[in-house]
């Protein structure tokens, strides 16, 4: 990391607060404390002579590629077509004069923006709106209409829960002032203002619009975590972001841009061994090595990748290094749920709950631990405590559906999803909770229609594949079932011989015995491979030889093989395997010598 990318990182501390972007400033001051000593020295060496913010325009070409997607984003509205954003190259005098003219500006109000940001930390918006009326500085424009912003989301807020009750009540909350508020942005060039307009853009639901805002936002000023936070939310599946990476104004050995593309993936659920090498190069000397925000990203990865043994040792030695450190923990809990940790869980949720009870990861946290014990009740009013201290807490809402299934309550159940995926459409466990709870309701058309969904932002997990093929079973489509099945053998794994024996078992009511022996053939070669038992492939070795002796040039010598087999091990089928080698003994005898020899060397 060389000492400009140090410079602009270090910059944005100060330039995130002074605009009350709490949560990008705290991002950048945990990469920077990571960051070499003697990096971080040389640039007290060199002190940087800016004093204002990154021009508002890009340093990079235009890039010549165009965002269009073909397949529609799941949950995120229908495809649309994003193109690369109209960057204007600018000179290096037209910058300095842009820059020269912020400092001035700045400068007169000065003691404006210090009452402001006072007031900003107080939480008293009305008064920064107010004290900052006639400022014409950039920075001023912003804490302006960011807090009148934070207004009318309050309000709307408190307006909509007091009228939660109302059948008419949207199922989320819509401020009629964001159109206001992008009037006031809609003609600018400085990236601050640039990053609300992308922010009013994409609450109003005009994503195109809203990338191309973001990322001419980011091509003046890089270091505004919020600015990429927001992206992410934009993207709606792994096929989009690999459309979006190009447009970005940055080299994709960037920083920013690896860590976008780290974060982004976990969000979509779809991280692959390539965001897992990219976290480990962040790691790395040359970077953020040590880094608690990083190495919990990465953490993320092996958890969605569903190597939780790895998971749960990097969350732990995030933890050795910052003991107090809240973000993310609940994915830790989910981890030491699914290992079924209970100690150690139990451990998590006590030490945490005496820290910091009032913060929505804690609070699922602690409903983990009373899930894993069986309790419910309590589990539901955890994740409900965690809803409402944050009503956009995707988590909570599908866990509590969860806990809901567990208790048979399918309609409470269905209600918690439902509430899930109105705050994001790309998660798939919310689609694929809404499907299990319509299964356990007997609505298999229903059922159906949700697993399809989760199917489509998860194309490779096996469970999907196997709950569509459940619920066409069900209505007697066994054709597609079988379709469903085959799909999900692409990515079995240590689940094929399941898969084939399910596959086998529906061909045999489909009164197709070839296909249905070809399968069972199957699973006795995995079983055989890997010294599998013989009570596991006994059945499909009988079938398999029962096929090979009615089926015209049928491999006797293959059949003779499996029975034998079965018939001198200890396994419940050893009668069943004696009687057929009687009977494969007389086929043999009633068949032609040269039959059995031909096929097998052919």
């Amino acid at each position: 990391m060389d000492l400009r990318l140090v410079t602009e990182l270090h910059r944005s501390i100060k330039d995130c607060a002074d605009r009350g972007l709490a949560v990008a400033a705290k991002w950048s001051s945990e990469l920077y404390l990571s960051i070499p000593q003697h990096k971080r020295g040389a640039l007290c060496e060199h002190p940087t002579t800016f004093s204002t913010s990154t021009p508002a325009r890009s340093r990079f070409p235009q890039p010549s590629l165009s965002f269009v997607v073909d397949s529609p984003a799941v949950g995120t509205g229908p495809s649309i077509p994003l193109k690369a954003p109209h960057y204007v190259p600018i000179s290096t005098s037209e910058r300095s004069a842009c820059q020269s003219q912020e400092v001035d500006l700045e400068q007169a109000d000065e003691a404006a923006l210090l009452t402001a940001q006072a007031f900003f930390s107080s939480k008293e918006f009305s008064r920064v709106v107010h004290v900052l009326q006639g400022c014409k500085s950039p920075k001023a424009q912003f804490l302006s209409v960011y807090c009148q912003f934070l207004i009318s989301e309050r309000n709307t807020e408190r307006n909509w829960y007091k009228n939660f009750s109302d059948r008419d009540q949207p199922a989320i909350p819509f401020n009629q002032r964001l159109f206001g508020h992008l009037e006031l942005v809609k003609d600018t060039n400085d990236p601050w203002l640039l990053f609300l307009k992308g922010l009013f853009l994409s609450r109003l639901n005009r994503r195109e619009e809203a990338v191309e805002s973001i990322i001419i936002s980011l091509s003046g000023y890089p270091w505004n975590w919020s600015a990429w936070t927001l992206l992410g939310q934009c993207v709606g599946d792994a096929q989009e972001l690999a459309s979006l990476l190009p447009l970005l104004p940055f080299p994709a050995s960037h920083p920013l841009v690896q860590l976008f593309q780290v974060k982004a993936m976990n969000e979509v659920n779809s991280p692959t061994e390539n965001e897992l090498a990219l976290c480990d190069h962040l790691l790395g000397d040359d970077y953020f090595r040590g880094n608690p925000w990083v190495m919990s990203l990465r953490a993320c990865v092996l958890y969605h990748l569903h190597d939780f043994g790895q998971a749960e040792k990097q969350f732990e030695n995030v933890l050795s290094l910052d003991p107090y450190r809240v973000d993310d923990i609940d994915i830790y809990s989910n981890i030491l749920y699914v290992t079924e940790n209970r100690l150690k869980l139990t451990w998590l949720a006590h030490e945490f709950l005496e820290r910091d009870k009032d913060r929505p990861e804690v609070c699922c946290l602690v409903g983990n631990h009373y899930s894993l014990r069986g309790e419910h009740e309590k589990a539901v009013k955890y994740f409900r405590r965690a809803t409402e201290l944050d009503r956009t807490y995707l988590s909570a809402w599908t866990l509590m559906g969860h806990e809901y299934i567990e208790m048979k309550n399918s309609h409470a159940a269905i209600e918690a999803y439902r509430r899930a995926v109105d705050i994001s459409r790309k998660d798939y466990r919310a689609w694929y909770g809404l499907g299990q709870a319509y299964e356990l309701l007997s609505m298999h058309q229903y059922a159906l229609h949700y697993y399809q969904r989760a199917t489509a932002l998860r194309p490779y997990d096996v469970r999907l594949w196997q709950a569509q093929a459940t619920c066409y079973e069900e209505i007697g489509r066994t054709r597609d079932a079988v379709e469903c099945l085959k799909r999900a053998l692409l990515s079995a794994g240590s689940q094929e011989t399941t898969l084939c024996l399910k596959l086998a078992k529906l061909y045999e009511e489909l009164e197709e015995p070839t296909e249905a022996a070809a399968y069972h053939m199957r699973v006795v070669d995995i079983s055989r491979a890997e010294g599998r038992p013989i009570q596991d492939y006994a059945k499909s070795s009988i079938y398999v030889a029962r096929h090979q002796m009615v089926i015209p040039g049928g491999d006797l010598e293959l059949a003779k093989e499996y029975l034998e087999r079965i018939a001198q091990s200890n396994v419940e089928e050893v009668t069943q395997a004696a009687d057929w080698l009687k009977k494969l003994k007389s086929v043999m005898l009633s068949r032609p010598l040269t039959t059995a020899t031909t096929s097998r060397g052919s």
